[in-house]
């Protein structure tokens, strides 16, 4: 742990200096530029509210909101799961010449999603004040929530990084599996209308994602409190793992050079 902060403090300007460079490079040779950051997110929202909306939209109360809602956290995840499967291999040129904490790839890469999640929450909370929906102090639960959700994708990036140096496959693997996991999580409808009880309760309950856009959903928009012991039971399941992941990043970091 000390080597980390170590290292986190040590090279936190480069990782803050990757971050801002990989956005900027996004939008580079954009007429919108910055724009596309909130009009894509915006356009999709409209998208999957008008084809699913007309099919299970009518029994889910601010259905426009509950997907934008749904969709920030969910494209948080997806995002960096599948970016870090080859995130060593994608950045040989800088680690096969000098030496970085690998640790330090994540963090850039959830700082540049956690930025475009942002915006969507940004939206959310727009769509809100626009639709007029009655907001309790039960918003706030809101910050546990996603700094829960990014300490879980920083544990499964640990993993998948160290998988992804080995094993050429693991990228199609990642995709079947995320596919699968969309599905389970609710994005386009609710799962307790689904399932029956106590099938509903289990699948969310041993579905992180599903759980904390659950508990977004029903802090941001219907004013309820989350089950807060079972996120917090994932928050340190995910710090364990995370401790686990970045200690066996340090490693085997030396062998990802030779692999690569």
């Amino acid at each position: 742990m000390k080597r980390f902060l170590n290292d986190l403090r040590r090279y936190w300007a480069y990782t803050l200096y990757s971050a801002k460079s990989q956005l900027k490079s996004e939008v580079a040779n954009s007429y919108l530029n910055w724009v596309w950051w909130v009009l894509e997110p915006f356009c999709f929202m409209l998208i999957y509210s008008f084809v699913f909306g007309t099919l299970i939209g009518r029994k889910i109360e601010y259905y426009n909101i509950y997907i934008f809602a749904g969709l920030a956290l969910w494209d948080f995840f997806n995002r960096c799961i599948k970016s870090s499967v080859r995130m060593v291999k994608r950045h040989k040129p800088i680690v096969s010449r000098v030496y970085l904490p690998k640790f330090t790839l994540i963090i850039s890469d959830i700082m540049v999603s956690a930025f475009k999640m942002m915006i969507c929450l940004g939206i959310t909370l727009c769509m809100l004040a626009v639709y007029r929906v009655p907001v309790t102090v039960n918003i706030l639960f809101v910050f546990p929530i996603v700094i829960t959700m990014m300490l879980l994708t920083y544990a499964c990036e640990t993993i998948l990084l160290h998988l992804g140096v080995f094993i050429e496959d693991m990228a199609n693997v990642v995709n079947i599996l995320l596919r699968f996991l969309f599905y389970l999580t609710g994005i386009f409808y609710n799962i307790r209308t689904i399932l029956e009880e106590p099938y509903s309760s289990i699948l969310v309950k041993l579905n992180p994602v599903a759980l904390l856009i659950e508990s977004l959903r029903n802090c941001m928009i219907y004013g309820k409190t989350p089950d807060l012991k079972i996120i917090i039971n994932w928050f340190f399941i995910s710090l364990i793992v995370a401790v686990l992941g970045t200690r066996n990043i340090y490693k085997n970091e030396n062998t990802y050079v030779k692999v690569i």
